[in-house]
């Protein structure tokens, strides 16, 4: 039977925001925000969490046997430990020491990242892959705006020429919410996004990114909203 295991990274310092993978964003610790949903897609099988923080995890409430035995916390080895150590590294090794068909590898700073999106994403690389038409899935923001280069010069559009924003040709961001791919996809280019990559869009809300203290801000304001909206 085919097996899908999630990888989830999680280190204990941050350089912009402070311990923000423990910080507490409205009623729970940052990394139970995606946990939580990864939890919720029967599909997978395992959440794998690498990190150099397993104290700090456990005075969070994390303890052996987390959401029945799903979840294993394994200690990051002291060479692959810092600030600058390639993600794509991080995930070798887990692949190395954890088996699967299916990867998939997120981040604690998507935490509106949903578990209905988050299967209908695995339901699309399946299809994808049984069609042969990817080998790997990323999930991407839908952008339609006018871009421009340092020096002024327009990319995406003639400043001459006012389309209307929803009709200029969309753009897509690569919004680090979600990769999926298999061992070999892996192997064929040593990243998680493999040689034939479908792109799968993310709901805006969903999407929020945390890398600053703003985007923290503005987390704090969309927890806070789904939180309210979950209690009425």
């Amino acid at each position: 039977m085919a097996r899908t295991v999630a990888i989830l990274p999680m280190k204990a310092h941050s350089e912009r925001v402070s311990g923000k993978n423990f910080r507490q964003l409205v009623h729970k610790p940052l990394f139970r925000w995606i946990l939580d949903n990864l939890l919720a897609v029967d599909t997978i099988d395992q959440i794998v969490i690498n990190t150099d923080a397993r104290e700090i995890l456990a005075d969070k409430g994390l303890e052996t046997g987390f959401g029945d035995g799903r979840v294993l916390v394994r200690d990051r080895r002291p060479e692959i430990c810092g600030d600058f150590v390639p993600m794509n590294t991080i995930i070798a090794d887990d692949m190395a020491a954890v088996p699967a068909d299916t990867y998939i590898m997120t981040h604690t700073t998507n935490p509106f990242l949903s578990a209905a999106t988050i299967g209908a994403a695995l339901a699309r690389y399946e299809a994808a892959q049984a069609a042969g038409e990817a080998d790997s899935l990323f999930t991407v923001t839908k952008v339609q705006t006018r871009f421009y280069r340092a020096d002024g010069s327009a990319v995406n559009h003639d400043p001459k020429v006012l389309l209307r924003t929803q009709d200029l040709e969309p753009w897509f961001e690569e919004n680090s919410n979600l990769y999926i791919f298999s061992a070999a996809s892996f192997a064929a280019t040593d990243a998680r996004i493999g040689a034939r990559p479908v792109m799968f869009e993310t709901p805006l809300l969903e999407a929020v990114d945390i890398d600053t203290p703003d985007q923290w801000t503005l987390a704090e304001a969309v927890g806070a909203a789904l939180v309210k909206g979950a209690e009425a």
